[in-house]
């Protein structure tokens, strides 16, 4: 065999190999996050609510109390209503009460939110939206939002030409801002914090939502789990009990060593802990 013939059949035999084959199988499959959680904890998960709804007080607080899960519920401050007292004893509980804007603008591509159409904001405006919540849930509870959930995870204000992004204004205001509809748990190493991944939650029995629990502790990650509505009859927003109850207690099984807390509460260790990414 000619040498320039050898070249190349070794040439053609580097190229043949398998490309998940070696160092780049472990790449592709998401090695587990090298990161140092509390106590030697293996992964880190919060329980997000949305919309301040009365179901979240009335279903969900006791079930949260029966394995002492600290969860967070992201307010809209115009949905408060008369029940400002028992949010206040939600927080006393330890609970985080969050930021979900003054009104709940979304596209007005869905027709209830028209007149407060995102594409019709500024980020002016949008600052003294979340300003206002701000205000308005510190107000009625005695807590000033440290966290953030965008409505219906959508993260512009106006449009063509002229739309812009108002993740900056969060990231300057809050320590995290969650999106909604999101596929992954969160690699606490890289995550913009600013950009959660929100794992929805709503109407799935836990065998449906253990496998991307178990991917996340086994990865050493941070899963985000948003819903709405708790309660017993199944619903497209619904979170429902006994998935509830079956989630809290597995991921408080002795052994198990996850960190489950707030979003506000993990947020801020992964801002202090962490390298800063580049």
């Amino acid at each position: 065999m000619s040498a320039p013939f050898a070249r190349l059949t070794l040439v053609l035999a580097v190229v043949a190999l398998p490309i998940g084959a070696g160092p780049l199988e472990t790449r592709a499959s998401g090695a587990r996050a090298t990161f140092a959680w509390p106590e030697g904890k293996r992964a880190a998960v919060s329980l997000s609510f949305d919309d301040a709804r009365e179901s979240q007080l009335d279903q969900g607080l006791p079930v949260f109390a029966e394995t002492g899960t600290k969860v967070t519920f992201y307010l809209t401050a115009n949905n408060l209503g008369t029940r400002a007292a028992d949010w206040r004893k939600a927080a006393a509980a330890g609970h985080e009460l969050g930021n979900h804007s003054m009104v709940h603008p979304c596209s007005g591509n869905f027709a209830w939110s028209r007149e407060r159409a995102l594409e019709d904001f500024s980020l002016d405006r949008m600052r003294q939206e979340l300003n206002d919540a701000s205000r308005s849930i510190e107000a009625a509870t005695g807590v000033r939002p440290v966290t953030f959930a965008y409505p219906c995870g959508q993260t512009f204000v106006g449009r063509g030409r002229g739309v812009a992004s108002y993740v900056p204004l969060v990231s300057e205001l809050f320590v995290s801002g969650r999106l909604w509809l999101s596929e992954a748990p969160n690699d606490p190493t890289y995550v913009d914090l600013a950009q959660l991944f929100g794992y929805p939650m709503d109407d799935v029995d836990f065998s449906g939502l253990e496998p991307i629990v178990r991917d996340a502790i086994e990865r050493g990650q941070w899963l985000v789990l948003a819903g709405h509505d708790i309660g017993q009859t199944p619903g497209k927003q619904v979170t429902r009990v006994e998935m509830l109850r079956a989630l809290t207690r597995y991921l408080h099984t002795p052994g198990r060593s996850v960190w489950v807390d707030t979003v506000g509460s993990v947020a801020s260790y992964v801002q202090r802990t962490r390298p800063q990414p580049r």
